[in-house]
């Protein structure tokens, strides 16, 4: 989906890492959210209270997922799933443009 719709936008940029982070919420029709985002270069942990559907739009990241001592580079056009109550980490050599699915369980 190279577009959503009939969305809420909340103004205030959600502003991590001194601003190398940065996001805004999206709130659908069904009060579902999303984040749209920008990592610049960098290593970075996130905690998540909900479950996280991450989709890589430009750019690439490497991912730590919780329970893995793995790194996955995942590249524009893929996505991973981040469980929910986790912490997991990000690296980027170069700006990764990002969308983020906060899935109710």
């Amino acid at each position: 989906m190279d577009e959503i719709k009939n969305v809420t936008i909340v103004k205030k940029a959600n502003v991590y890492y001194g601003g190398n982070v940065t996001s805004r919420t999206l709130i659908m029709e069904d009060g579902s959210k999303k984040t749209l985002g920008i990592i610049l270069p960098g290593e970075y942990e996130f905690g998540t209270a909900a479950k996280e559907h991450m989709e890589i739009l430009a750019g690439k990241l490497n991912v730590l997922l919780p329970d893995s001592e793995t790194w996955v580079l995942y590249e524009e056009g893929h996505a991973f799933d981040v469980p929910s109550n986790s912490k997991f980490k990000v690296s980027a050599d170069e700006p990764a443009d990002y969308c983020c699915s906060y899935i109710e369980e």
